[in-house]
């Protein structure tokens, strides 16, 4: 690299990583990923959001079985619920693959309806690792902190993209999604979801995407629906926004008759 090369404030590594070129940064984080999503002609996704910390179940059956003898009555407990949990890994993988098969097998010559995670572990990964048994795509938004993300090794290597800012994370999940299935998760996961129903019911999103809530057993103990629209904090449709489902079959039969009527033009009826 010549000195007149040095010189260039776009080749300033010290510069880029200021605040006075955090606008560049940002754009970066938009035409980066555009440009991957467009050399893959992805188009349609449907985006999978869940715990990083659920467990495959042969994982959590191992790590049960190898527990050592003097462990806690609470560890113990906690092995117990890492199992019982591992029965969503196991479905975001199931429902990821059948997803991807039926997507693959689609009259169409762009490449629609890509299975895509925050490109982390748990249920992320199981989405991922889901969608590369069936050969297809698969794409994960990954984010810089300080534990747990990590791109798994079930990604197409150029769509494991990566972020630093939350929000431009968050605009690509939403901008390319057809479909959102939301699987038991924590803080994340619950941030993800309800500024997705804020902006559809603010219609700041105004095309139809079929949501569902993974879990019901789950997802009826962390929130109680009913209670919002008593008290009126929301509508009772409100409610229709979303379809929480207990089976893989069930999730399946639901987003590909929703997608098929919704999105689909011309050789795909």
């Amino acid at each position: 690299m010549d000195n007149s090369t040095k010189e260039r404030f776009y080749y300033d590594k010290e510069f880029l990583s200021s605040s006075d070129a955090r606008p560049l940064r940002i754009i970066a984080e938009y035409f980066g990923p555009r440009q991957r999503f467009n050399k893959y002609h992805v188009e349609d996704t449907i985006v999978f959001f869940g715990s990083a910390r659920i467990k495959s179940p042969d994982e959590a059956q191992a790590d049960f079985d190898n527990q050592p003898d003097d462990l806690s009555d609470r560890k113990v407990a906690r092995l117990k619920s890492n199992l019982r949990m591992s029965q969503y890994y196991r479905a975001s993988q199931e429902l990821a693959r059948k997803l991807t098969t039926w997507s693959k097998g689609l009259k169409d010559n762009k490449r629609r309806f890509i299975i895509t995670s925050g490109g982390g572990p748990g249920i992320m990964e199981a989405a991922n690792r889901g969608a590369s048994e069936a050969k297809g795509l698969t794409c994960g938004l990954n984010i810089t902190i300080p534990f747990e993300q990590s791109g798994n090794t079930y990604l197409t290597p150029d769509l494991n993209i990566q972020f630093h800012y939350f929000f431009m994370r968050k605009f690509w999940f939403l901008y390319l999604a057809k479909a959102l299935v939301v699987f038991p998760g924590g803080f994340g996961t619950l941030d993800e979801l309800t500024e997705l129903v804020t902006l559809i019911q603010t219609e700041k999103i105004k095309k139809k995407i079929p949501i569902v809530l993974f879990g019901r057993e789950f997802w009826d103990k962390i929130i109680n629906w009913d209670y919002l629209v008593e008290i009126g904090t929301i509508s009772a449709s409100d409610l229709e926004l979303f379809e929480i489902i207990d089976t893989v079959d069930e999730a399946y039969e639901y987003l590909t008759t929703s997608l098929t009527a919704r999105q689909f033009r011309g050789p795909n009826f």
